[in-house]
This record gives C-alpha cells, sequence and structure tokens, in this order.
C-alpha cells in the first residue's frame, strides 16, 4: 500500500453509503460471503471494462452488520480509462450497483491522499431504543431495542473518563501486533425528540470492536446495572471484563471521516503508520 500513484494511474476518490444488514463486513472474503469491497470492484470491473477488479482501500473496515453513511475509499485506475470513463463513472455505478450500497461522488484524489492513512478522525454514531414496546419498526434496523430505561445523564457521566488518548486494550478485540492506542475526542449521548437515544463517537481511529464495547459498557452504567465509575476503571485495568457486551452490529453507523488540507497529506501518512505508544511507556523518546 502506497501514497504515490504510478505512473499512468490516476488515483480516485469514492465517497459512499451502504446498509450492512446483509454484508459480511467491508472487506473481501474467500467463498461466497457478499461483502461491500466485493461489489464495488467487481462492479467498477464491469463498468469500466477492466480485465480484473481494481483494488479498494478503505477509510474503515466495518465489520459485519455495521451501516455506512460516510465511508471513503480510493482505487487507482488507468489514467486512459480515467479520461474515458471518470465523468461518467457516478451515474454508471448507480446503475450497477445494488440497491443497498450507493457511491455519491467520485473525485480525483490530490497527491498523497490515502484514504486510510490520511484520516484524521473517524465519527460514528450508535441508536438505541429504550421504548418498553419495542423498536419502531421502521428503524428496527438501525436501532438496538434495550429492554430497560436508561439514564442518559449517568451514561455521559460515565463517557467523561474514556476522553483522550489512552490505551484501549479493555474495549478492544485483541489482534497480534496491532496497537490498542488511540485517541478519544467525544463520545457523548442525547435522547432525540423521537425517545432514540443517539451516541456520538469521535477519535483518530477506533480498533477492533472498540465502538460496540463503549456503547456496550455505557448501556450497563445506563440501566443502573453499573455505577458511572465503572467504566473508567474497566479502561484503567488494561484487560477485557466480561461484563463488557458488544452490542450488536446493526445499531452501528459510520457517519463521517475527516482528513486534513492538501498540504499535511503526507506528513499525516507517515505519522499514521508509525507504532504508537502512551508517553513515556516503552519504545517513547
Amino acid at each position: 500500500m502506497t501514497d504515490e500513484v504510478a505512473p499512468g494511474f490516476v488515483r480516485a476518490r469514492l465517497d459512499l453509503a451502504y446498509d450492512g444488514r446483509a454484508f459480511s463486513g467491508w472487506a473481501r472474503q474467500k467463498g461466497d460471503r457478499r461483502t461491500v469491497q466485493a461489489e464495488l470492484e467487481d462492479a467498477l470491473r464491469v463498468v469500466l471494462r477492466l480485465p480484473a477488479p481494481p483494488e479498494l482501500t478503505v477509510a474503515g473496515r466495518t465489520d459485519a452488520g455495521v451501516h455506512a453513511r460516510g465511508q471513503v475509499a480510493h482505487v487507482d485506475l488507468p489514467a486512459d480509462v480515467w479520461a474515458e470513463h471518470g465523468g461518467g463513472l457516478l451515474r454508471r455505478l448507480a446503475g450497477r450497483l445494488p440497491m443497498d450500497v450507493r457511491v455519491f461522488r467520485v473525485s480525483e484524489a490530490p497527491p498523497h491522499f490515502n484514504a486510510r492513512f490520511s484520516a484524521i478522525w473517524r465519527r460514528y454514531a450508535y441508536r438505541v431504543s429504550d421504548h418498553p414496546g419495542g423498536v419502531d419498526p421502521l428503524q428496527r434496523g438501525h436501532v438496538l431495542w434495550h429492554n430497560w430505561p436508561l439514564d442518559v445523564d449517568a451514561m455521559n457521566a460515565a463517557a467523561r473518563p474514556l476522553l483522550g488518548e489512552h490505551d484501549f486494550a479493555a474495549y478492544c478485540k485483541k489482534r497480534e501486533g496491532a496497537s490498542t492506542i488511540r485517541t478519544l475526542r467525544r463520545l457523548e449521548w442525547v435522547r432525540r425528540g423521537d425517545g432514540v437515544l443517539e451516541a456520538t463517537v469521535l477519535a483518530d481511529a477506533f480498533c477492533h470492536n472498540m465502538v460496540r464495547s463503549l456503547v456496550g459498557a455505557l448501556l450497563f452504567v445506563g440501566d443502573g446495572h453499573r455505577p458511572p465509575q465503572w467504566p473508567g476503571k474497566v479502561l484503567e485495568a488494561g484487560v477485557r471484563d466480561s461484563a463488557v457486551h458488544v452490542v450488536r452490529p446493526h445499531g452501528l453507523t459510520l457517519e463521517e471521516v475527516g482528513y486534513p488540507d492538501e498540504a499535511e497529506l503526507a506528513a499525516r501518512n507517515r505519522a499514521a503508520r508509525n507504532r504508537r505508544t502512551l508517553p513515556g511507556g516503552p519504545g517513547c523518546c
């Protein structure tokens, strides 16, 4: 994976959305499992008349069942293909893709743009209903039902100690060699006018299952099963707590990905590839 575009190629940025319910996540997989990446790459191959599917790089690899409204990907295309088809690519993809995945913008990316490594933050939303009658049937594919009344103030109080740069090992599914240090910039709950609770979760990046684990811990506080201090104590302990449940994926949506100004892209890419440590930790200074 490189930030430099090979001679004779153009890097295209795709802004897209999908309903994750029928997908086994973003990443292409062996076998016949349906994925967003495979649908998009196969559609690009057909509409651009390429000999093989081009490889997409994505800002965030969402899990099975997770939705996206502001996902970003890039793909390197032969310059002659881009010159011939780039202007009509959006409409052609709309005619080829299934209705549960849409590309809303196609543009030539600036130098050094990388959908994954150039990103400086990702913003997710998680939606929950605690209505005793259940979830509105028209929202059932995007809202989790929690069968206990939830205290939004208690959940927000519990979220505050989690903000900032920490090792989120207690809230991440371990992956060999992967860092679990992240900077959580925002974790806030509001109750919408229709009664649905919506969490906004914003960080520079997320490790595997991090958002759904954080939501699971805060729901346990909101319904009174744990005190507001508990999620922070779990974070400090640094190990998975069996009481922290990874909530179901359908309530989670990737809403937006943020990028720096064009002049800062190369520096951001280098920084994103460095293995992170906390101040004073191993490898620091």
